[in-house]
């Protein structure tokens, strides 16, 4: 499929007339079209400052972060040095969880697709030192899991373990590798993992605020942990996450020809690996190899999301067109600049029709909560299902470590279907109106609630 011509002063127009409607500090966005990459930015990086945004601005950007380790550990699987369906033991001898038995049997692939059973938001800092990562995996090894492997939960523990790994088979912290495997050989100038690295560059600070005003500067610009490297720490511009996915279009060749993976295991990366029973937070049809997929009314695509705390990143690749889109921000309405912005980009470059943002019906069905009534638990989250006022209800608090993350979020739930039903005022991390709330059953029969694609199981 050819692209249109890329109209770089109407698209940069589009941007800032929705980054101003949706109250986000700043915003980069970078296009792969018809083999040129294309860059537009607009807004200021901090609010405080007035410091303005360009092209060459770096944001942080969360859990996209998870497909730098994702490329890492298949460059290691394609070199024979990791065998992705032996047990994680094998190659990491400390690596345990609290189910004795769960340990022995998770891999690299179950870790990859988010099918390991480790929970996601186990933030802990385990200081500056090259030990982190080998600290944090130690830490981690009392955290309960989400479910039996084999379970879809979304898990930045499990990509945190990968990092891990990568660190023992190459020799080098997890910095040093995707510097030296990745950033290095896809001449990524604009793309690093430590904050004294960012000063060289023209950094965005988060901004934090309530929904439909302008927000304000973070507290402080660097709010996660070394340790969550793996996982969500990776700072970069725009055009340099849409040269780490063109590498993935095109076969795992570097612009100047250099092989970074072979075509197959770029296959293997895309194919699905799993279905995922929350389809709306991200609007994905299922999860590769690290790659979350997508089946736009049957065009195939790839890509992921971030968030750090305060910014918001955004990849989108419809490998049949040769298109790729990055988008990263500071705050704001930053998902609903995305929702529109890609619907209007993808559809025009691609031929894409994106689904329209997760919603209940005018006349919602009736559905009996009774059944679903309840505690629901995993690391650092209690979610507390009732009925109030005669109406379904939902209560999401954070505890332990993620204690300070957000107040308690107390929403009401609108039922979509007999198992899928819509939140209210979960806040721009989580959606953009409406967050989708899953009711499932563990593969081992235990009851759960999915919310942001993460299983909490039932209090027996």
């Amino acid at each position: 499929m050819t692209s249109p011509r890329f109209d770089l002063a109407r698209w940069q127009a589009r941007l800032d007339e929705l980054r101003a409607a949706h109250h986000v500090p700043a915003a980069s966005l970078a296009v792969l079209t018809g083999g040129t990459v294309y860059e537009m930015a607009g807004g200021v990086l901090h609010r405080g400052t007035g410091v303005e945004a360009t092209t060459d601005s770096v944001y942080q950007l969360g859990s996209i972060a998870k497909m730098y380790t994702a490329t890492l550990v298949m460059q290691l699987a394609e070199s024979g040095a990791l065998d992705l369906d032996a047990p994680v033991v094998k190659v990491l001898p400390e690596f345990a969880t609290a189910d004795a038995e769960a340990t022995k049997t998770i891999t690299p692939r179950q870790l990859l697709s988010h099918t390991s059973g480790l929970t996601c938001d186990f933030t802990h800092d385990t200081g500056r030192g090259d030990d982190c990562l080998a600290r944090y995996v130690e830490a981690a090894k009392d955290v309960a899991l989400d479910g039996p492997p084999g379970t879809f939960s979304y898990s930045s523990v499990g990509y945190n373990v990968l990092g891990r790994i990568v660190e023992v088979l190459t020799g080098q912290v997890w910095d040093a590798a995707l510097k030296d495997r990745l950033v290095t050989p896809l001449g990524l100038t604009h793309t690093m993992t430590l904050p004294e690295e960012a000063l060289g560059f023209r950094a965005a600070m988060s901004h934090l605020g309530e929904p439909g005003q302008d927000p304000d500067p973070a507290p402080a610009w660097d709010l996660m942990p070394r340790s969550a490297g793996p996982y969500g720490r990776v700072i970069a511009s725009a055009a340099d996450v849409v040269r780490l996915a063109r590498m993935h279009l095109d076969g795992g060749l570097a612009p100047d020809g250099t092989r970074v993976l072979a075509p197959e295991t770029v296959a293997a990366m895309q194919g699905r690996e799993t279905d995922c029973p929350d389809k709306w937070t991200v609007a994905s049809d299922g999860w590769g190899l690290g790659w979350t997929l997508y089946d736009w009314a049957g065009t195939p695509g790839y890509g992921h999301d971030g968030a750090s705390i305060g910014q918001y990143a955004y990849l989108r690749v419809v490998p049949e067109a040769g298109v790729a889109i990055a988008l990263l921000t500071n705050g704001g309405g930053a998902r609903r600049l995305y929702a529109t912005l890609f619907r209007e980009l993808l559809g025009e470059l691609a031929g894409v029709r994106m689904p329209e943002p997760f919603a209940p019906a005018a006349q919602p069905p009736a559905v009996d909560i009774t059944p679903y009534v309840g505690t629901y638990r995993r690391a650092g989250v209690v979610i507390t299902v009732s009925e109030r006022e005669g109406s379904p209800h939902l209560l999401y608090t954070f505890v332990d470590g993620m204690k300070d993350f957000s107040p308690p979020l107390d929403m009401n739930l609108v039922p979509v279907s007999g198992t899928v039903f819509a939140a209210n005022g979960a806040g721009p991390s989580f959606s953009e109106d409406w967050m989708p709330v899953v009711f499932a059953t563990l593969p081992d029969g235990t009851p759960c609630v999915y919310a942001a694609m993460r299983a909490a199981p039932k209090d027996r």
